[in-house]
């Protein structure tokens, strides 16, 4: 089916096309004048009735490339190291703790509730709940604003909320023959009907069904959707292996410069200890052009280079109410500030979570975007950012399909994901939202910011938005 957002751009006049207005600025000149139109308000966005809630600190083990040195693990154990290294880092009490929640997308079936087995094997008491949310790929925002409601809503005082994925070991299923064959088979009382139903195998019975990054409701995949989103907002290969060489290049930086402080180590067992990111390769120009498209095949734009890959890792953040957290002594690292979340087409606007969170939830703060000093997005693909920049600088897009008199602005490039991104750092699905925050409140602080913005986009067409305050130092 021809995509709605391509249908609209030809029917269109062509001098009010996306393709032309859209193609005419160039990635280098993303950063744009309208950004900074009024002075950064300085106001505390503290709300009368309403309990401030801080996060105290956070950490992440490294995010590796699948298949690495977390290959021979199990989830739980991934998770279970980054509550230790938040242990490690905050010195909290285990027993202070009300509540444990955490993120995760494809779940290893003997761990469902992987929240409670990693409390567990970090030590937690057995008398601290734990739940495992799920949302794609905003399924640790979720696990935090979990949190968030319950300290709002005075059930707890002190949460730790996280996320953990781990795509080296995937649940692989039988076929759904085989699977009702074996069902069968154990229900059958006596040998013949036993050697009856092992009659009936076939060998396409064991063709074995293969997990895929796709939209169950459209059996799209996520890299396709991307390259039509690209294609429909006219964004070239160049602009894409561009801005992915942007990422990888600020997220060497930021290794090579300590700015990546919530990363924690992580001994392996068996294995040496880990201690960074190992899918962070600044590449060239020339050396990302020579690779094929991945997924809309031989003309695509999506490639490997300019796509986030893979990913194992784990995070976690201690989120308290500020009362508590003072009267334990911490220094918070930054408010939590308003959130909302977001539902669009899963078929034509899969991946645009962030234009649609982002002004609802400055309008909820009360806040422009020329507030904003730091913008933390999550980077599925190159083409997914660059289409959601394009989209939020637009106003018939925001007339036509948002319901919104104007847009709300681009953020500018000096401003945006300056540590690099998912495309460089890494996206264990149910872990990248946790990093996104931390990355946000260290950002704050070290550039003498006051208000950042988060944002994601995830599968089902939905999307998060959330605004992180620093706190007073």
């Amino acid at each position: 089916m021809t995509s709605m957002l391509s249908r609209a751009i030809r029917s269109l006049p062509a001098t009010s096309t996306w393709a032309v207005r859209f193609s005419a600025r160039s990635f280098s000149c993303s950063p744009l004048s309208h950004a900074a139109v009024q002075p950064k308000s300085k106001k505390t966005l503290a709300k009368n009735g309403v309990k401030n809630i801080v996060v105290v600190d956070g950490v992440r083990i490294p995010f590796l490339l699948s298949g690495t040195s977390y290959a021979d693990l199990m989830p739980h154990d991934l998770a279970r190291a980054s509550l230790q290294g938040l242990l490690n880092r905050t010195n909290v009490p285990k027993e202070v703790v009300d509540y444990i929640v955490y993120g995760t997308v494809i779940q290893e079936v003997k761990t469902s509730n992987i929240a409670r087995e990693a409390a567990l094997g970090a030590g937690f008491s057995d008398k601290t709940p734990s739940h495992t949310v799920t949302m794609a790929c905003i399924s640790s925002n979720q696990a935090m604003t979990t949190g968030v409601g319950l300290i709002a809503s005075g059930q707890c005082d002190v949460v730790v909320a996280g996320g953990v994925e781990l795509m080296s070991d995937v649940p692989i299923r039988h076929s759904r023959k085989m699977r009702k064959t074996m069902l069968s088979l154990n229900r059958a009382k006596t040998l013949g009907q036993r050697l009856a139903l092992v009659a009936k195998i076939r060998p396409d019975y064991f063709a074995p069904e293969l997990p895929a990054v796709a939209e169950f409701s459209t059996s799209e995949t996520m890299g396709h959707s991307a390259d039509r989103l690209a294609a429909a907002f006219a964004i070239s290969r160049v602009e894409q292996d561009e801005y992915a060489l942007r990422s990888h290049t600020l997220a060497r930086k930021a290794q090579d410069e300590g700015l990546l402080t919530d990363v924690v180590p992580f001994k392996v067992p068996g294995k040496d200890t880990v201690i960074k990111d190992n899918g962070v390769r600044p590449s060239s120009m020339e050396q990302m052009g020579k690779l094929k498209a991945a997924f809309v095949k031989p003309y695509g734009t999506v490639t490997a280079a300019n796509s986030s890959f893979l990913t194992d890792g784990a995070s976690a953040v201690l989120i308290m109410s500020e009362e508590k957290a003072l009267a334990m002594g911490y220094k918070p690292k930054a408010y939590l500030r308003d959130f909302v979340y977001v539902s669009q087409d899963p078929k034509d606007q899969l991946l645009l979570g962030p234009t649609y969170g982002t002004p609802k939830v400055l309008e909820r703060a009360g806040l422009t975007l020329a507030d904003i000093d730091v913008f933390e997005f999550h980077e599925a693909f190159a083409g997914q950012i660059l289409a959601n920049l394009k989209a939020m600088d637009s106003d018939w897009f925001a007339q036509n399909y948002m319901g919104r008199k104007s847009k709300v602005g681009a953020p500018p490039l000096e401003k945006f994901n300056k540590w690099g991104g998912s495309l460089s750092l890494g996206h264990p699905f149910g872990a990248t939202g946790c990093r996104l925050v931390m990355t946000a409140a260290h950002r704050l602080k070290k550039e003498g910011g006051q208000y950042g913005v988060v944002a994601a986009c995830a599968a089902g067409g939905q999307g998060h938005a959330m605004i992180v305050e620093l706190y007073p130092q």
